[in-house]
């Protein structure tokens, strides 16, 4: 499915299942937090994280500041370290949105509320329970 090695299985499983994703970005001043769905993540062959935006306004203000960006996500239903119930992610990377092509298109079939899609270009992603 998938060659590069950023993403783990576990990552794959925790997707799986229903659970909040906190997107957060900073421009200039403040961080800001946006709230997702584990089910509206979609990874895309190259381990891009495809995201509908209905709104993220600030979010991509901020991106076109600075387009890094942090987001954690969960399932309490996936088994962690040390047989750990529950487990999590933290994920790093760049971030961009667009409004047109063919993964916009996918997107739009999927998730008929979006506007844009969320682009996530991951460089870490790190599991922390």
């Amino acid at each position: 499915m998938h060659t590069n090695k950023t993403l783990s299985e576990k990552f794959y499983e925790v997707l799986k299942h229903e659970g909040i994703v906190t997107i957060i970005t900073w421009g200039k001043g403040e961080p800001h937090i946006v709230n997702e769905w584990n089910s509206y993540l979609v990874v895309a062959e190259d381990e891009r994280i495809l995201i509908p935006a209905g709104l993220m306004h600030k979010t991509e203000e901020n991106i076109n500041i600075n387009n890094k960006i942090k987001m954690a996500l969960g399932s309490k239903n996936v088994v962690g370290f040390d047989n750990y119930q529950g487990t999590g992610f933290v994920v790093e990377g760049t971030a961009r949105f667009f409004d047109s092509g063919f993964e916009y298109e996918m997107m739009k079939d999927k998730f008929s509320f979006l506007t844009r899609v969320l682009e996530i270009t991951v460089t870490s992603a790190k599991q922390m329970l």
